[in-house]
């Protein structure tokens, strides 16, 4: 193909299509340049068999000089001889996808760029079915909620190598390749090369794709980045060559790289890879396998692993949740084989994804099928092609999240301390001896788990999280980050810096002086921290604190959010989201901003705080002692006779307040107390308290609107319609279905979904 005259950027020819303006990012970028990379980034995925063309490989052809027509980077500025080697089945350092590299063959090495990668995980089995502790599971996972705590974890991980980028000069005769697939020594029997990637720590291995290539590129591959043959140094595009200013340039770079392949009207993204829209609408018409038949049976496959089969008595419907992954899934269809090799693999992997979240778009009420009440979302973009989530019934799980941004579910839910009959919580009870009560054998409620950081989104642009608020962090003003945000920022080589801090408190007691702040970012210990925080005055301990971290940015913000309904726990009025655990332990009689401490605490308040900061915990932040623990639990030592006088007088007190409720436990031949009561042990008693939120309505929150009149003119924003058989929409209407979809924010769904049209936004009477 031949792009002069065609407005399409030639390397060595044209000016270079990267510009210092795009190192500030898309937004930053006008749109005549934005226009002309798009123009050339298109052209590179129809040269490229339509794709998958990832962010980081679209970087490598504006930056190397990538020529379509044959040449791809014959003519770049390599020294290939530096290249990453890969040899398939070894362990080695792990690679981006966009690395260049060489695999050794024994004679004639092959000269690539990694085009795909995904988890391998050895125990997803060939028919598709996945564990559910492997979604979403970390690098060091070896089991349902155990890790190895390895500081530099291994990986199975698949590579898909483009083998024709370097032009003729280096690509192989196709013989000799298949000769090497079939001895599946150098690569295996697709063409792939399966490797155990290492990892210097277990937060590099969740590094946003971007994020790691950036780090490839100003090291492993910093020899061809700095090499002055390219078409523009990025020395020249950063004003400089102080690493902090290269490392802003390439991720300013990418991100103006990844928004002109999302806004192109010719391309189709999932994830960091863009497909030609031709290349999915021929997949589509192909009648054989990987065609339409096969990715609608994809969807329902997915639908209905989770649709119980048969109903319990009295018509109630079990509960089941199943796992999908998508690259088994395609290797299992009959004829699918020989189209599943080299590149193609990634194709069709993309094709799958895309079609089942077009279903999930199109079909469901934000995941949930109302039809058969399965509720399907992305768990896991990793692992073997993608892992895929259907849990019936799904209205229980209405939590507002995407069900397109991986929740990695599978793995969190091996965390939870409900996860075995014995760690089952009942409902509050009425009467105090029936009140629910910690199970004590589950190690999993102890300090340990409790205060824990969770990821909420995690993208090439942000990270978010959010994470309790402590009495230590009130204390000593600070506030721990996530080790994901630490490992990028010490890659800047500081162990300190001044940063941003934003803060927002909707509905509560905020000053001007708190809303901005400059804190300091410390990463001198294992976990960095922010320190140096002026925390508002209404802030306490368990207030659920929401962080967003903008990725390399020296900016964080932090937020709350307002309770629908406040509550009262023990007096305190609370109109926040807040961690009940953290509430219960840290919210003890004798802590408060000024310190943490027993002294001047009377007999009742000493038996309050023993029994919330000893007894293991529930989820909802009920608190559960051994009654035999108690003295010492209060005065750390024996207690004398009158001592043990005012204890029993302040128990019973607050059991008749129903401050405390009391419940029966058993003791192991071990020593170690259980509860529910295990059946062939001692009994004891055992010591409780209970939280008991009392929900307060907002003023007005019980009353009803006013009736709308019929026959009043109202506005109807534009929405999906399902079409009659045999119809099929306008050319008309799905150009207003882009632009609808580019004006809420989804880049990525421009397709109107097969069997539907857009209608318009119109005014209505009702």
């Amino acid at each position: 193909m031949s792009t002069a005259g065609a407005g399409i950027w030639q390397p060595y020819e044209d000016d270079p299509v990267l510009t210092p303006a795009m190192t500030e990012g898309h937004q930053a970028t006008p749109a005549d340049e934005i226009g002309r990379l798009r123009r050339y980034l298109e052209a590179v995925v129809d040269d490229r068999r339509g794709g998958p063309v990832h962010t980081a490989v679209a970087f490598n052809a504006a930056y190397f000089g990538y020529e379509p027509g044959g040449e791809g980077y014959g003519n770049g500025a390599f020294d290939i001889d530096t290249f990453p080697t890969l040899t398939l089945g070894d362990e080695t350092p792990a690679l981006p996808v966009g690395a260049l590299v060489r695999i050794e063959t024994g004679s004639d090495p092959l000269y690539a760029e990694i085009v795909y990668k995904e988890g391998r995980h050895l125990r997803v089995s060939h028919d598709a079915d996945v564990p559910a502790w492997v979604s979403g599971a970390p690098a060091d996972a070896e089991g349902p909620g155990m890790r190895q705590g390895s500081s530099s974890p291994v990986r199975r991980e698949l590579l898909v190598p483009d083998l024709t980028v370097f032009g003729p000069a280096l690509q192989l005769p196709e013989a000799k390749l298949k000769r090497f697939r079939a001895r599946q020594k150098w690569l295996d029997k697709d063409g792939h090369v399966v490797v155990d990637a290492r990892y210097t720590s277990v937060s590099e291995a969740e590094l946003d794709d971007t994020v790691a290539f950036v780090h490839h590129l100003l090291t492993r591959q910093r020899e061809s980045l700095l090499s002055p043959l390219v078409p523009v140094s990025i020395v020249q595009l950063a004003g400089g060559s102080e690493e902090e200013w290269l490392r802003e340039a390439l991720t300013g770079l990418l991100d103006t790289v990844r928004y002109a392949l999302r806004t192109s009207e010719a391309l189709r993204s999932w994830g960091h890879y863009a497909l030609a829209r031709t290349r999915i609408a021929s997949g589509l018409r192909h009648d054989g396998a990987l065609g339409e038949a096969d990715l609608y049976s994809l969807t329902g496959s997915v639908e209905h692993a989770a649709t119980p089969a048969s109903r319990r008595r009295h018509g109630l419907q079990g509960s089941r949740t199943a796992y999908t992954a998508i690259g088994p899934w395609l290797r299992d269809l009959a004829g699918a084989g020989p189209l599943l090799t080299g590149v193609e693999y990634a194709v069709s992997v993309c094709r799958a994804n895309l079609a089942v979240a077009d279903f999930v778009r199109g079909d469901t009420d934000n995941g949930l099928r109302v039809g058969s009440g399965v509720r399907i979302t992305l768990d896991d973009d990793f692992e073997n092609g993608g892992i895929w989530r259907s849990r019936h019934p799904g209205a229980d799980e209405a939590d507002g999240s995407d069900p397109l941004v991986p929740a990695g579910r599978g793995w969190r839910d091996t965390l939870s301390p409900c996860a075995t009959p014995d760690t089952e919580i009942p409902a509050c009870a009425a009467d105090a001896e029936e009140a629910p009560v910690a199970p004590l054998a589950n190690q999993a409620l102890t300090d340990e788990t409790i205060g824990l950081q969770n990821y909420l989104r995690i993208t090439d642009s942000e990270l978010c999280w959010q994470t309790p608020l402590r009495l230590a962090h009130l204390m000593e003003d600070y506030l721990p980050l996530t080790p994901m945000v630490c490992d990028t920022l010490r890659l800047l080589g500081t162990e300190a810096l001044p940063v941003r801090l934003e803060l927002g408190h909707p509905g509560g007691t905020l000053d001007i002086s708190d809303e901005v702040q400059e804190v300091t970012l410390d990463l001198t210990g294992e976990t960095g921290v922010l320190r140096g925080i002026q925390w508002p005055i209404d802030f306490f301990p368990g207030l659920r604190i929401y962080v967003q971290w903008p990725r390399g940015g020296t900016v964080f913000r932090l937020s709350t959010a307002e309770l629908k309904d406040p509550v009262e726990v023990d007096g305190q009025l609370i109109s926040h989201h807040y961690d009940p655990q953290v509430l219960t332990r840290d919210g003890a009689p004798g802590g408060s901003r000024d310190g943490d401490s027993s002294d001047g605490l009377d007999t009742r308040r000493l038996v309050l705080r023993a029994v919330r900061r000893l007894g293991r915990l529930t989820p909802d932040g009920h608190a559960l002692l051994d009654r035999a623990a108690l003295p010492r639990g209060v005065y750390a030592m024996t207690p004398a006779a009158h001592q043990i006088t005012a204890l029993e007088r302040a128990v019973g007190e607050l059991l008749d307040e129903r401050h405390l409720y009391a419940a029966t436990g058993s003791r192991g031949a071990d020593g170690q107390p259980h509860h529910p009561a295990r059946e062939g042990e001692a009994p004891i008693p055992l010591i409780g308290y209970a939280p008991d939120p009392m929900v307060l309505p907002r003023p007005g929150a019980c009353g009803h609107g006013p009736v709308q009149a019929t026959g009043v003119e109202h506005f109807v924003h534009g929405f999906l319609r399902r079409l009659p058989a045999g119809w099929t929409p306008t050319d008309a209407q799905r150009a207003a279905y882009r632009e609808h979809c580019r004006r809420v924010g989804k880049a990525d769904g421009w397709e109107l979904p097969h069997g539907y049209t857009f209608v318009t936004a119109h005014s209505r009477r009702r």
